[in-house]
């Protein structure tokens, strides 16, 4: 069992830290994972999120599986394989960032909202595939993605879905989610974002 598969075993949650700043980072990666959070991604469109990527590594590596996400180009992953990440997650899917991610030994995570994009991902290589925007999409839609898509693939809804929805996206078929603003929103103190993360912890056992 890979890293990512034991953490996601573990907790099938990935944190997103939008707006994170390289000062906080640390703290706010102890207070996540004291909660019971054990992937974390941190956003190109964040300040300075290599640097934050790379204190992450640096202070909680050995206990969080750690990348960037909104990640747009291939080169992009190579300044993530280089701070140390092991995930890359896009909003989109695009067979380069796709490729260049698996050449560099890090796990894709693309975005998809149809099945054509799922498959395309699909065949670039990608095995762990994001529901997004899921909220505009809803349940219902990935109930039918999911009726065919091959067995091996991890789906995890992402994008306006609270802790409310979990029970029902699980019963559509999502394996996991992504959570952004549920968790950390910029200027959160690490006490607010431990009890945010500790109420959602709470929610995903709950549902099933």
């Amino acid at each position: 069992m890979s890293r990512l598969e034991a953490a996601f075993a573990e907790a099938p949650l990935v944190a997103i830290l939008r707006g994170v700043r390289p000062d906080e980072v640390a703290a706010v990666g102890e207070a996540l994972h004291g909660a019971g959070v054990r992937i974390v991604e941190i956003p190109l469109n964040s300040p300075e999120p290599f640097e934050s990527l790379r204190r992450l590594v640096d202070a909680l590596g050995d206990q969080l599986v750690c990348g960037s996400g909104t990640v747009l180009r291939a080169e992009e992953a190579d300044r993530v394989a280089d701070a140390g990440g092991e995930i890359l997650v896009s909003p989109n899917t695009d067979s380069a960032v796709i490729g260049r991610a698996l050449e560099r030994g890090l796990v894709p995570m693309p975005g998809f909202a149809t099945p054509t994009e799922a498959f395309s991902a699909y065949a670039a290589g990608a095995r762990w595939l994001k529901l997004f925007p899921a909220v505009s999409l809803g349940p219902a839609h990935l109930k039918q993605v999911m009726a065919v898509l091959p067995r091996d693939v991890r789906v995890l809804a992402v994008g306006g879905v609270g802790p409310a929805a979990f029970a029902d996206w699980r019963a559509a078929g999502a394996q996991g989610f992504g959570l952004g603003s549920e968790l950390y929103r910029p200027g959160d103190s690490p006490a607010a974002v431990a009890e945010k993360a500790r109420a959602c912890m709470a929610a995903l056992r709950g549902s099933g």
